[in-house]
Protein backbone atom coordinates (compact mmCIF):
# COMPACT_ATOMS: atom_id res chain seq x y z
CA UNK A 1 0.00 0.00 0.00
CA UNK A 2 1.29 3.47 -0.80
CA UNK A 3 2.26 5.50 2.21
CA UNK A 4 -0.05 7.82 4.08
CA UNK A 5 2.57 10.54 3.65
CA UNK A 6 2.00 10.55 -0.13
CA UNK A 7 -1.76 10.77 0.36
CA UNK A 8 -1.28 13.66 2.77
CA UNK A 9 1.12 15.40 0.40
CA UNK A 10 -1.47 15.18 -2.36
CA UNK A 11 -4.22 16.35 -0.04
CA UNK A 12 -2.18 19.37 1.03
CA UNK A 13 -0.81 20.54 -2.32
CA UNK A 14 -2.11 18.97 -5.55
CA UNK A 15 -5.22 20.58 -7.04
CA UNK A 16 -7.08 17.96 -9.08
CA UNK A 17 -9.06 18.92 -12.21
CA UNK A 18 -12.88 18.96 -12.12
CA UNK A 19 -12.96 17.73 -8.54
CA UNK A 20 -14.79 18.60 -5.35
CA UNK A 21 -11.88 20.01 -3.38
CA UNK A 22 -13.48 19.19 -0.02
CA UNK A 23 -14.62 15.81 -1.29
CA UNK A 24 -11.12 14.95 -2.47
CA UNK A 25 -9.58 16.09 0.81
CA UNK A 26 -11.94 13.71 2.59
CA UNK A 27 -11.48 10.67 0.35
CA UNK A 28 -7.80 11.02 -0.56
CA UNK A 29 -6.00 10.07 -3.75
CA UNK A 30 -5.66 6.73 -5.53
CA UNK A 31 -2.10 6.60 -6.82
CA UNK A 32 -1.38 4.92 -10.16
CA UNK A 33 2.09 3.40 -10.25
CA UNK A 34 2.55 1.66 -13.62
CA UNK A 35 0.77 0.51 -16.75
CA UNK A 36 1.17 -1.86 -19.69
CA UNK A 37 -1.10 -2.41 -22.65
CA UNK A 38 -4.65 -1.80 -21.40
CA UNK A 39 -3.83 -2.53 -17.75
CA UNK A 40 -2.99 0.00 -15.04
CA UNK A 41 -1.57 -0.89 -11.63
CA UNK A 42 -2.02 1.24 -8.55
CA UNK A 43 0.57 1.73 -5.84
CA UNK A 44 -0.94 -1.09 -3.76
CA UNK A 45 -0.41 -3.53 -6.63
CA UNK A 46 -4.07 -3.73 -7.70
CA UNK A 47 -4.43 -4.26 -11.45
CA UNK A 48 -7.32 -2.82 -13.44
CA UNK A 49 -8.35 -2.72 -17.10
CA UNK A 50 -8.36 0.91 -18.14
CA UNK A 51 -11.68 1.11 -19.92
CA UNK A 52 -11.27 4.84 -20.40
CA UNK A 53 -7.70 5.08 -21.75
CA UNK A 54 -6.71 7.59 -19.10
CA UNK A 55 -8.94 10.47 -20.16
CA UNK A 56 -10.02 9.24 -23.62
CA UNK A 57 -6.39 9.65 -24.68
CA UNK A 58 -4.09 6.60 -24.37
CA UNK A 59 -5.41 5.23 -27.65
CA UNK A 60 -2.29 3.19 -28.41
CA UNK A 61 -2.16 1.67 -24.95
CA UNK A 62 0.54 1.88 -22.31
CA UNK A 63 4.18 0.80 -22.38
CA UNK A 64 5.18 1.06 -26.06
CA UNK A 65 8.97 1.13 -25.93
CA UNK A 66 9.18 2.58 -29.43
CA UNK A 67 7.34 5.70 -28.22
CA UNK A 68 9.59 5.99 -25.19
CA UNK A 69 12.67 5.65 -27.39
CA UNK A 70 11.40 8.24 -29.88
CA UNK A 71 10.99 10.74 -27.03
CA UNK A 72 14.36 9.88 -25.47
CA UNK A 73 16.19 10.11 -28.78
CA UNK A 74 14.67 13.51 -29.50
CA UNK A 75 15.48 14.75 -25.99
CA UNK A 76 19.12 13.80 -26.52
CA UNK A 77 19.36 15.42 -29.94
CA UNK A 78 17.18 18.53 -29.55
CA UNK A 79 14.92 18.74 -26.48
CA UNK A 80 13.40 22.08 -27.46
CA UNK A 81 13.11 24.26 -30.53
CA UNK A 82 10.94 27.32 -30.82
CA UNK A 83 8.76 27.78 -33.88
CA UNK A 84 9.12 31.56 -33.51
CA UNK A 85 11.57 33.60 -35.63
CA UNK A 86 11.10 31.32 -38.62
CA UNK A 87 12.78 28.43 -36.78
CA UNK A 88 11.61 24.84 -36.60
CA UNK A 89 12.54 21.23 -36.00
CA UNK A 90 12.40 18.21 -38.27
CA UNK A 91 9.89 16.19 -36.20
CA UNK A 92 7.35 19.05 -36.10
CA UNK A 93 7.69 19.75 -39.82
CA UNK A 94 7.34 16.07 -40.71
CA UNK A 95 4.38 15.54 -38.36
CA UNK A 96 2.55 18.52 -39.90
CA UNK A 97 3.09 17.00 -43.33
CA UNK A 98 1.96 13.52 -42.30
CA UNK A 99 -1.20 14.88 -40.65
CA UNK A 100 -2.06 17.07 -43.64
CA UNK A 101 -1.64 14.06 -45.95
CA UNK A 102 -4.19 12.10 -43.90
CA UNK A 103 -6.66 14.87 -43.08
CA UNK A 104 -10.03 15.14 -44.82
CA UNK A 105 -10.12 17.35 -47.91
CA UNK A 106 -8.04 20.51 -47.93
CA UNK A 107 -7.16 20.69 -44.23
CA UNK A 108 -3.55 21.23 -45.26
CA UNK A 109 -2.29 23.64 -42.61
CA UNK A 110 -1.46 22.55 -39.07
CA UNK A 111 -0.97 24.72 -35.98
CA UNK A 112 0.35 22.80 -32.97
CA UNK A 113 -0.82 23.47 -29.43
CA UNK A 114 -0.34 21.84 -26.01
CA UNK A 115 -3.75 20.16 -25.94
CA UNK A 116 -7.40 20.36 -26.86
CA UNK A 117 -8.42 23.40 -24.85
CA UNK A 118 -5.84 25.72 -26.36
CA UNK A 119 -6.52 24.23 -29.79
CA UNK A 120 -10.13 25.41 -29.44
CA UNK A 121 -8.97 28.80 -28.16
CA UNK A 122 -6.68 29.07 -31.17
CA UNK A 123 -9.59 28.51 -33.55
CA UNK A 124 -11.50 31.36 -31.93
CA UNK A 125 -8.57 33.70 -32.51
CA UNK A 126 -8.04 32.50 -36.08
CA UNK A 127 -11.75 32.85 -36.84
CA UNK A 128 -11.85 36.40 -35.52
CA UNK A 129 -8.82 37.23 -37.65
CA UNK A 130 -10.37 35.56 -40.69
CA UNK A 131 -13.54 37.65 -40.57
CA UNK A 132 -11.59 40.84 -39.96
CA UNK A 133 -9.44 39.99 -42.97
CA UNK A 134 -12.62 39.53 -45.01
CA UNK A 135 -13.83 42.95 -43.94
CA UNK A 136 -16.66 41.58 -41.79
CA UNK A 137 -15.62 42.30 -38.18
CA UNK A 138 -19.30 42.20 -37.18
CA UNK A 139 -19.18 38.41 -37.51
CA UNK A 140 -18.26 37.89 -33.87
CA UNK A 141 -20.94 35.48 -32.60
CA UNK A 142 -20.23 31.78 -32.02
CA UNK A 143 -22.67 28.86 -31.75
CA UNK A 144 -22.11 25.44 -30.18
CA UNK A 145 -24.31 22.55 -29.07
CA UNK A 146 -25.77 21.87 -25.63
CA UNK A 147 -23.97 19.07 -23.77
CA UNK A 148 -20.94 19.62 -25.96
CA UNK A 149 -17.41 19.97 -24.61
CA UNK A 150 -14.80 22.26 -26.10
CA UNK A 151 -12.24 22.56 -23.34
CA UNK A 152 -11.81 24.14 -19.94
CA UNK A 153 -9.97 27.34 -20.84
CA UNK A 154 -11.79 30.61 -20.27
CA UNK A 155 -13.01 30.93 -23.86
CA UNK A 156 -13.40 27.23 -24.62
CA UNK A 157 -15.35 26.59 -21.42
CA UNK A 158 -17.91 29.11 -22.65
CA UNK A 159 -18.35 27.13 -25.86
CA UNK A 160 -18.59 24.02 -23.68
CA UNK A 161 -22.21 23.55 -22.66
CA UNK A 162 -21.98 21.66 -19.37
CA UNK A 163 -23.12 23.41 -16.17
CA UNK A 164 -20.07 22.50 -14.07
CA UNK A 165 -17.81 24.44 -16.42
CA UNK A 166 -19.95 27.58 -16.19
CA UNK A 167 -21.07 27.77 -12.56
CA UNK A 168 -19.03 30.31 -10.62
CA UNK A 169 -16.93 31.31 -13.63
CA UNK A 170 -19.16 33.96 -15.23
CA UNK A 171 -19.66 31.87 -18.38
CA UNK A 172 -20.73 31.64 -21.11
CA UNK A 173 -19.93 35.03 -22.63
CA UNK A 174 -22.75 36.90 -24.33
CA UNK A 175 -21.27 36.10 -27.77
CA UNK A 176 -21.45 32.37 -27.14
CA UNK A 177 -24.76 30.73 -28.07
CA UNK A 178 -26.17 27.19 -27.92
CA UNK A 179 -28.66 24.99 -29.74
CA UNK A 180 -30.13 21.77 -28.28
CA UNK A 181 -28.21 18.51 -28.57
CA UNK A 182 -29.18 15.73 -30.96
CA UNK A 183 -29.29 13.40 -27.87
CA UNK A 184 -31.40 10.64 -29.46
CA UNK A 185 -32.38 8.85 -26.24
CA UNK A 186 -33.98 11.99 -24.80
CA UNK A 187 -34.80 14.07 -27.87
CA UNK A 188 -38.19 15.86 -27.89
CA UNK A 189 -38.41 15.02 -31.61
CA UNK A 190 -38.30 11.30 -30.78
CA UNK A 191 -35.73 8.76 -31.91
CA UNK A 192 -36.35 8.97 -35.66
CA UNK A 193 -33.09 9.97 -37.32
CA UNK A 194 -34.54 12.34 -39.91
CA UNK A 195 -36.78 13.99 -37.31
CA UNK A 196 -33.72 14.66 -35.13
CA UNK A 197 -31.76 16.05 -38.07
CA UNK A 198 -34.69 18.28 -39.07
CA UNK A 199 -35.08 19.53 -35.48
CA UNK A 200 -31.38 20.39 -35.24
CA UNK A 201 -31.41 22.19 -38.58
CA UNK A 202 -34.48 24.16 -37.50
CA UNK A 203 -32.82 25.07 -34.19
CA UNK A 204 -29.64 26.24 -35.91
CA UNK A 205 -31.63 28.23 -38.47
CA UNK A 206 -33.67 29.86 -35.71
CA UNK A 207 -30.56 30.72 -33.71
CA UNK A 208 -28.82 32.23 -36.74
CA UNK A 209 -31.87 34.32 -37.53
CA UNK A 210 -32.17 35.49 -33.91
CA UNK A 211 -28.53 36.55 -33.80
CA UNK A 212 -28.53 37.94 -37.32
CA UNK A 213 -27.05 35.96 -40.24
CA UNK A 214 -24.50 38.69 -40.89
CA UNK A 215 -23.11 38.32 -37.35
CA UNK A 216 -22.55 34.57 -37.01
CA UNK A 217 -18.86 33.64 -37.26
CA UNK A 218 -18.71 29.90 -36.60
CA UNK A 219 -20.45 26.73 -35.45
CA UNK A 220 -18.67 24.23 -33.18
CA UNK A 221 -19.56 20.56 -32.80
CA UNK A 222 -18.06 17.20 -31.85
CA UNK A 223 -18.70 14.27 -34.22
CA UNK A 224 -19.76 12.46 -31.04
CA UNK A 225 -20.38 14.48 -27.89
CA UNK A 226 -17.97 13.01 -25.38
CA UNK A 227 -18.19 14.58 -21.93
CA UNK A 228 -21.90 15.25 -22.46
CA UNK A 229 -22.48 11.49 -22.20
CA UNK A 230 -21.11 9.96 -25.42
CA UNK A 231 -24.03 11.22 -27.51
CA UNK A 232 -23.95 9.80 -31.02
CA UNK A 233 -25.81 11.81 -33.68
CA UNK A 234 -27.90 10.06 -36.33
CA UNK A 235 -26.09 9.16 -39.53
CA UNK A 236 -26.18 12.20 -41.78
CA UNK A 237 -26.52 14.71 -38.94
CA UNK A 238 -22.99 16.09 -39.25
CA UNK A 239 -23.31 16.33 -43.01
CA UNK A 240 -26.60 18.21 -42.79
CA UNK A 241 -25.22 20.70 -40.27
CA UNK A 242 -22.09 21.16 -42.37
CA UNK A 243 -24.12 21.91 -45.48
CA UNK A 244 -26.26 24.43 -43.63
CA UNK A 245 -23.16 26.27 -42.43
CA UNK A 246 -21.63 26.24 -45.91
CA UNK A 247 -24.83 27.65 -47.40
CA UNK A 248 -24.88 30.48 -44.84
CA UNK A 249 -21.16 31.28 -44.96
CA UNK A 250 -20.62 30.12 -41.35
CA UNK A 251 -17.29 28.53 -40.52
CA UNK A 252 -17.65 24.92 -39.37
CA UNK A 253 -15.36 23.65 -36.60
CA UNK A 254 -15.21 19.89 -35.95
CA UNK A 255 -13.80 19.20 -32.48
CA UNK A 256 -12.10 15.81 -32.82
CA UNK A 257 -10.08 16.02 -29.61
CA UNK A 258 -11.81 12.85 -28.38
CA UNK A 259 -12.90 11.20 -31.64
CA UNK A 260 -9.63 11.60 -33.54
CA UNK A 261 -6.93 8.95 -34.06
CA UNK A 262 -8.93 5.77 -34.26
CA UNK A 263 -11.33 6.29 -31.39
CA UNK A 264 -14.39 5.73 -33.62
CA UNK A 265 -12.63 3.52 -36.18
CA UNK A 266 -10.92 5.63 -38.87
CA UNK A 267 -8.13 8.09 -38.13
CA UNK A 268 -10.68 10.93 -38.12
CA UNK A 269 -14.42 10.66 -37.52
CA UNK A 270 -15.04 13.43 -40.07
CA UNK A 271 -13.97 11.00 -42.81
CA UNK A 272 -16.68 8.57 -41.73
CA UNK A 273 -19.17 11.45 -41.58
CA UNK A 274 -18.15 12.40 -45.15
CA UNK A 275 -17.48 16.04 -44.31
CA UNK A 276 -14.59 18.46 -44.61
CA UNK A 277 -14.77 21.15 -41.92
CA UNK A 278 -13.09 24.55 -42.12
CA UNK A 279 -11.22 23.76 -38.91
CA UNK A 280 -10.59 20.52 -37.05
CA UNK A 281 -9.16 20.37 -33.54
CA UNK A 282 -7.30 17.32 -32.21
CA UNK A 283 -5.20 16.31 -29.17
CA UNK A 284 -5.39 13.25 -26.86
CA UNK A 285 -4.78 10.39 -29.32
CA UNK A 286 -2.36 12.56 -31.32
CA UNK A 287 0.40 11.47 -28.92
CA UNK A 288 -1.63 8.75 -27.18
CA UNK A 289 -1.35 10.87 -24.04
CA UNK A 290 2.37 10.10 -23.63
CA UNK A 291 3.24 13.82 -23.87
CA UNK A 292 1.07 16.94 -24.23
CA UNK A 293 0.18 18.09 -27.75
CA UNK A 294 -2.80 19.33 -29.72
CA UNK A 295 -3.31 20.49 -33.28
CA UNK A 296 -5.54 22.82 -35.24
CA UNK A 297 -6.16 21.72 -38.84
CA UNK A 298 -6.97 24.71 -41.05
CA UNK A 299 -8.50 24.59 -44.53
CA UNK A 300 -6.69 26.16 -47.48
CA UNK A 301 -9.22 28.96 -47.98
CA UNK A 302 -9.00 30.01 -44.33
CA UNK A 303 -5.22 29.99 -44.36
CA UNK A 304 -5.07 32.03 -47.58
CA UNK A 305 -7.53 34.61 -46.25
CA UNK A 306 -5.55 35.07 -43.04
CA UNK A 307 -2.23 35.17 -44.90
CA UNK A 308 -3.47 37.73 -47.41
CA UNK A 309 -5.10 39.79 -44.68
CA UNK A 310 -1.88 39.95 -42.69
CA UNK A 311 0.33 40.72 -45.67
CA UNK A 312 3.85 41.37 -44.37
CA UNK A 313 2.65 41.70 -40.76
CA UNK A 314 2.94 38.87 -38.22
CA UNK A 315 -0.23 37.03 -37.22
CA UNK A 316 -0.01 37.62 -33.48
CA UNK A 317 -0.86 34.23 -32.08
CA UNK A 318 1.68 31.81 -30.60
CA UNK A 319 2.66 29.52 -27.73
CA UNK A 320 6.10 28.80 -26.30
CA UNK A 321 5.60 25.07 -26.70
CA UNK A 322 3.88 25.09 -30.10
CA UNK A 323 5.44 22.45 -32.39
CA UNK A 324 7.52 21.04 -29.52
CA UNK A 325 10.05 18.62 -31.07
CA UNK A 326 9.70 15.91 -28.41
CA UNK A 327 5.91 15.88 -28.65
CA UNK A 328 6.16 15.84 -32.45
CA UNK A 329 8.60 12.91 -32.37
CA UNK A 330 6.14 11.02 -30.18
CA UNK A 331 3.29 11.93 -32.53
CA UNK A 332 5.18 10.51 -35.51
CA UNK A 333 5.85 7.23 -33.74
CA UNK A 334 2.26 6.93 -32.49
CA UNK A 335 0.98 7.49 -36.03
CA UNK A 336 3.14 4.57 -37.20
CA UNK A 337 1.67 2.32 -34.52
CA UNK A 338 -1.87 3.27 -35.49
CA UNK A 339 -1.26 2.43 -39.12
CA UNK A 340 0.69 -0.76 -38.42
CA UNK A 341 -2.21 -2.60 -36.86
CA UNK A 342 -3.73 -0.61 -34.02
CA UNK A 343 -6.48 0.98 -36.11
CA UNK A 344 -7.52 -2.42 -37.45
CA UNK A 345 -7.46 -3.95 -33.99
CA UNK A 346 -9.49 -1.04 -32.67
CA UNK A 347 -12.21 -1.68 -35.27
CA UNK A 348 -12.44 -5.35 -34.27
CA UNK A 349 -12.30 -4.57 -30.55
CA UNK A 350 -14.87 -1.80 -30.96
CA UNK A 351 -17.34 -4.12 -32.66
CA UNK A 352 -16.87 -6.65 -29.83
CA UNK A 353 -17.25 -3.91 -27.19
CA UNK A 354 -20.53 -2.67 -28.69
CA UNK A 355 -21.84 -6.22 -29.00
CA UNK A 356 -20.95 -6.92 -25.40
CA UNK A 357 -22.49 -3.74 -24.04
CA UNK A 358 -25.64 -4.35 -26.10
CA UNK A 359 -25.98 -7.66 -24.22
CA UNK A 360 -26.50 -5.59 -21.06
CA UNK A 361 -29.77 -4.08 -22.32
CA UNK A 362 -31.76 -6.67 -20.43
CA UNK A 363 -30.39 -5.44 -17.11
CA UNK A 364 -33.05 -3.69 -14.98
CA UNK A 365 -30.99 -0.48 -14.82
CA UNK A 366 -29.92 -0.17 -18.46
CA UNK A 367 -31.96 2.35 -20.44
CA UNK A 368 -29.69 2.93 -23.43
CA UNK A 369 -26.51 1.60 -25.03
CA UNK A 370 -24.81 3.76 -27.65
CA UNK A 371 -21.46 4.26 -29.28
CA UNK A 372 -19.23 3.95 -32.31
CA UNK A 373 -15.98 2.04 -32.39
CA UNK A 374 -14.06 2.23 -29.12
CA UNK A 375 -16.26 5.03 -27.79
CA UNK A 376 -19.40 3.96 -25.99
CA UNK A 377 -21.84 4.64 -23.17
CA UNK A 378 -24.43 2.82 -21.10
CA UNK A 379 -27.14 5.05 -19.65
CA UNK A 380 -28.74 3.87 -16.41
CA UNK A 381 -32.34 4.54 -15.38
CA UNK A 382 -34.67 3.36 -12.64
CA UNK A 383 -37.71 3.41 -14.97
CA UNK A 384 -37.17 2.28 -18.56
CA UNK A 385 -40.55 3.50 -19.79
CA UNK A 386 -40.20 7.03 -18.41
CA UNK A 387 -36.39 7.06 -18.71
CA UNK A 388 -36.06 8.23 -15.11
CA UNK A 389 -32.39 8.75 -14.24
CA UNK A 390 -30.73 7.40 -11.12
CA UNK A 391 -31.46 9.59 -8.08
CA UNK A 392 -28.81 12.13 -7.12
CA UNK A 393 -28.79 10.57 -3.64
CA UNK A 394 -27.20 7.46 -5.22
CA UNK A 395 -24.14 9.59 -6.07
CA UNK A 396 -23.66 7.78 -9.41
CA UNK A 397 -20.38 9.43 -10.41
CA UNK A 398 -18.62 8.43 -7.19
CA UNK A 399 -20.25 5.17 -6.11
CA UNK A 400 -20.35 3.53 -9.54
CA UNK A 401 -16.74 4.52 -10.21
CA UNK A 402 -15.79 3.02 -6.83
CA UNK A 403 -17.64 -0.22 -7.52
CA UNK A 404 -16.06 -0.59 -10.94
CA UNK A 405 -12.62 0.11 -9.42
CA UNK A 406 -13.10 -2.62 -6.84
CA UNK A 407 -14.09 -4.93 -9.69
CA UNK A 408 -10.85 -4.18 -11.55
CA UNK A 409 -12.23 -1.74 -14.10
CA UNK A 410 -11.69 1.96 -14.76
CA UNK A 411 -14.62 3.66 -16.51
CA UNK A 412 -16.08 7.16 -16.57
CA UNK A 413 -19.16 7.48 -14.38
CA UNK A 414 -21.03 10.67 -15.22
CA UNK A 415 -23.17 12.33 -12.58
CA UNK A 416 -26.45 11.48 -14.30
CA UNK A 417 -25.76 7.74 -14.30
CA UNK A 418 -24.10 7.38 -17.68
CA UNK A 419 -21.12 5.03 -17.89
CA UNK A 420 -18.50 6.05 -20.45
CA UNK A 421 -16.06 3.73 -22.24
CA UNK A 422 -13.02 4.53 -24.35
CA UNK A 423 -10.57 1.61 -24.01
CA UNK A 424 -7.14 1.57 -25.66
CA UNK A 425 -7.18 0.34 -29.26
CA UNK A 426 -4.76 -2.43 -28.32
CA UNK A 427 -7.36 -4.32 -26.25
CA UNK A 428 -7.56 -8.06 -26.76
CA UNK A 429 -10.83 -9.99 -27.03
CA UNK A 430 -10.27 -11.23 -23.48
CA UNK A 431 -9.89 -7.69 -22.18
CA UNK A 432 -13.01 -6.46 -23.99
CA UNK A 433 -14.99 -9.38 -22.57
CA UNK A 434 -13.65 -8.58 -19.10
CA UNK A 435 -14.76 -4.95 -19.45
CA UNK A 436 -18.30 -6.13 -20.23
CA UNK A 437 -18.38 -8.75 -17.47
CA UNK A 438 -16.99 -6.36 -14.84
CA UNK A 439 -19.58 -3.81 -15.93
CA UNK A 440 -22.35 -6.37 -15.41
CA UNK A 441 -21.08 -7.09 -11.91
CA UNK A 442 -20.93 -3.35 -11.20
CA UNK A 443 -24.51 -2.93 -12.42
CA UNK A 444 -25.71 -5.78 -10.20
CA UNK A 445 -24.05 -4.12 -7.21
CA UNK A 446 -25.60 -0.77 -8.13
CA UNK A 447 -29.00 -2.46 -8.27
CA UNK A 448 -28.54 -3.29 -4.58
CA UNK A 449 -27.70 0.29 -3.63
CA UNK A 450 -30.37 1.35 -1.06
CA UNK A 451 -30.98 4.69 -2.81
CA UNK A 452 -31.41 2.94 -6.15
CA UNK A 453 -33.73 0.30 -4.65
CA UNK A 454 -35.96 3.01 -3.15
CA UNK A 455 -36.13 4.80 -6.51
CA UNK A 456 -37.04 1.55 -8.29
CA UNK A 457 -39.86 0.94 -5.82
CA UNK A 458 -41.20 4.49 -5.94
Amino acid sequence: MYSNSLIELDRAHLIHPVASYRGHEKLGVRVLASAKGATVTDASGKQLIDGFAGLWCVNAGYGHESIVEAAARQMRELPYATAYFGLGSEPAIRLAGELADRAPGDLNHIYFTLGGSDAVDSTVRFIRYYWNARGQPERDQFISVEQGYHGSSTVGAGLTALPAFHAGFGLPFDWQHKIPSHYAYRNPAGDNSQAIIDASLAALKSKVEAIGPERVAAFYVEPIQGSGGVLVPPKGWMKAMREFCRAHDILFVADEVITGFGRTGPLFACSEDEIVPDFMTTAKGLTSGYVPMGAVFMADHVYETIAEGAGAAAVGHGYTYSAHPVSAAVGLEVLKLYENGLLENGVRAGARLMQGLESLRDHPLVGDVRGRGMLAAVELVVDKVNKTPLPASAEPSRRIFDRAWENGLVIRAFGNGVLGYAPPLCCTETEIDAIVERTRITLDETLEDPDVRRALQA
